[in-house]
Formats: C-alpha cells, structure tokens, sequence
C-alpha cells in the first residue's frame, strides 16, 4: 500500500522521479511500470498513477460491468480513454506526459501522494487548496468513519 507525501521536480522533459517508498512497492508487485490517467476529481484536478498491476486489477472489474451502462460509458470515457502507460526508467523516473501535466496544471514542482492502492500526482498550490478543504471537514470525516478509530 502506498503512504506519504514527497516533493519532487519536473524536468524539461516532463520526468519526474517516483518516491523510492513507491519504487520499493512497485518492485514488490513485479511492475517496472505505471498507469497514469486524470483524476475524476472535478474540484481538484490531478493525475492518478496505478502500478501496471493494480491498473490491470481495475480494467478486469471494469469489463465485468454491464457493457452500455451509462455510469461505465462514462468512466471509460474520462477514466480509461485518457490511461497512458508509462514505463519506469533505470533512474526511478517516468515522464508524465503533457496532456497530463496540463490536466493537473503541473509545470516544475510536484506532489506525490501515497493513497493506498494508487498515488496522486499534484500540483502543489493546488494540493495546499485541496489539503486545507479536507482539514475544515475532518470532524465531519471522523464522526462517518468512527469504526477505524480516528
């Protein structure tokens, strides 16, 4: 599972390195590359990065989905459409590509988020916007989620 938080740069070339934590879990599932596609998140666009294994995971239960269900035309359409492949090069580095770095408004600097099964790519003023909504509602977060202990 991924956790933390690490800022990185973005190169010229749009390459970014992945957090060693993240390389390290990545090695574990045998993935030498990600899934990179935009988030759903319409308030606070970024990038979602799945390993390759985990990405293949989502696209079986995908496909057990009713074929012309609206809610599936949808997803497949801003969800998978926008899906690119993108290996991880001998450095630990994968180049996040432009369409990408546009969506979530990344140019040099970069905020990777652990979030369990996947990770979150930010721009970081962006993250900062998003961060501080969540803290103002975290009362609310723990009284719904009271089983985990909060």
């Amino acid at each position: 599972m991924f956790k933390g938080r690490y800022d990185h740069t973005v190169d010229e070339k749009g390459r970014a390195s992945l957090p060693s934590n993240f390389r390290g879990i990545m090695a574990d599932f045998g993935d030498d590359r990600v899934v990179l596609t935009f988030s759903l998140d319409t308030e606070y666009p970024h990038v979602d990065i799945f390993s390759y294994s985990a990405w293949k995971d989502f696209e079986q239960k995908l496909a057990a989905k009713p074929l012309f269900d609206p809610s599936v035309q949808i997803l497949k359409r801003l969800y998978i459409a926008n899906a690119i492949e993108c290996p991880i090069d001998s450095h630990g580095r994968i180049l996040i590509p432009s369409i990408h770095r546009e969506h979530a408004e990344i140019e040099k600097d970069a905020v990777w988020l652990g979030m369990n099964r996947i990770i979150e790519l930010w721009q970081p003023e962006r993250w900062q916007s998003a961060e501080e909504n969540a803290k103002s509602k975290i009362t609310q977060v723990r009284e719904g989620l009271a089983d985990l202990d909060l």
